[in-house]
């Protein structure tokens, strides 16, 4: 499969172009330049956007923003400029990610949950899946979770402090964590992109855990002690409104994955953490 690709450059990508060798498209590249590069493409997929683990300035939240909707309106441009010169030309299937902080907290959702988040995250999501669907292609949208893989990415953040015997768990403890093994996500986008099926599809793995359960298992996993409960004072402290990404619960399934025929090979977090570590 012919992949082009946008956020070559950060952790999902990164990984992307270790198992395949993508065609990049870069930030600065206009609709006239990607559309170039689209030639002869089998797959786009769409992972720019800036860092959301930051604190959030009114800045930051414009890049934040910019970062994700200006990305998708290029692409769009550059997708219909593809059926200009003629009706066949081949059209790439178009996969664009979004975020699972579209949904509302503390409700069990797959993706037909059509309540969204009226937060600062559901806006962008929101919006950011609103403005890759204009382009005129198949499409599918991957609303993702925490993504874990060995090198970078949340998991990455977090192995320096645990292994320090540092880690705990942020409150109570009980928000809900879904999460989803770097390579069960990349071969689930393949998935889809091969048998071209479009819609809505939630990047996280079957088996949710609280934050309680999540800091338990990686402790016990790396042989160190679970320090004390990080109160979320603190983490809002830190990153002001961009605690929301950290403190939220999120209890996501992937429903439309499993009715299609996909299979995880890393379903629950003990064998995904006994891979990855």
């Amino acid at each position: 499969m012919k992949i082009a690709l946008t956020g070559a450059s950060g952790f999902i990508g990164g990984h992307i172009r270790r198992r395949f060798n993508c065609i990049v498209i870069k930030r600065y590249d206009d609709a006239a330049a990607i559309s170039e590069k689209l030639s002869g493409v089998d797959c786009l997929i769409n992972l720019a956007g800036a860092p959301i683990i930051r604190r959030w300035t009114k800045g930051y939240k414009k890049i934040l923003w910019d970062s994700r909707i200006e990305t998708a309106k290029k692409l769009s441009e550059a997708i219909k400029r593809l059926t200009t010169p003629s009706p066949h030309t081949q059209i790439p299937f178009f996969i664009s990610v979004s975020a699972i902080g579209i949904y509302p907290d503390g409700i069990p959702c797959d993706e037909g949950c059509h309540n969204t988040s009226n937060d600062f995250l559901g806006r962008l999501c929101k919006a950011w899946e609103q403005e890759a669907m204009k382009a005129d292609c198949p499409i599918a949208i991957f609303r993702l979770g925490m993504v874990l893989g060995r090198d970078g990415g949340a998991l990455g953040r977090m192995l320096p402090i645990f292994r320090l015997g540092l880690g705990g768990q942020i409150g109570n403890g009980s928000m809900i964590t879904s999460w989803i093994h770097i390579d069960d996500l990349i071969d689930a986008m393949l998935f889809i992109a091969d048998n071209r099926i479009q819609g809505i599809f939630n990047g996280v793995s079957p088996n949710p855990v609280t934050n309680r359960e999540f800091t338990k298992i990686l402790a016990k996993k790396l042989k160190r002690p679970m320090f004390f409960p990080v109160p979320q004072s603190a983490v809002r402290l830190l990153f002001g409104e961009g605690a929301t990404a950290i403190t939220s619960s999120k209890e996501v399934y992937p429903k439309r994955l499993i009715e299609k025929g996909f299979t995880f090979n890393f379903p629950n977090l003990d064998m995904a953490l006994d891979d990855l570590l």
